[in-house]
């Protein structure tokens, strides 16, 4: 089991930054990455950042490339998501979760955080 917590969402201006951070406690050692992922109104959740421990890699949407970071602390305890350059249709839930496998499809993460809102106006 692993549980999930994330923080750091709210209101920003475009052109400005946040910092979301993912806590993640229990058998986190099982996990193979962890990922960022987001749902916008209307619209499917889709995949925007995942870190791999295994591969000890990052990968991004192409949408959010040059713009966005994923990193974690030393105990891998905690997985952030640095967002700069905010734009407007980056408002969504922002949600982090873990998985076993080497992909980008949400439906393939076990586990999943609350959400945290991020709104970016014009």
């Amino acid at each position: 089991q692993v549980q999930l917590v994330e923080s750091g969402g709210g209101l920003v201006q475009a052109g400005g930054s946040l910092r979301l951070s993912c806590a993640a406690s229990g058998r986190t050692f099982s996990t193979y990455a962890m990922g960022w992922f987001r749902q916008a109104p209307g619209k499917e959740r889709e995949f925007v950042a995942r870190i791999s421990w295994s591969a000890g890699r990052t990968y991004y949407a192409d949408s959010v490339k040059g713009r966005f970071t994923i990193a974690s602390d030393n105990a891998k305890t905690t997985v952030y998501l640095q967002m700069n350059s905010l734009k407007p249709e980056d408002t969504a839930v922002y949600h982090c979760a873990a998985t076993k496998l080497a992909t980008n499809n949400p439906s393939n993460y076990d586990y999943w955080g609350q959400g945290t809102q991020v709104t970016v106006s014009s």
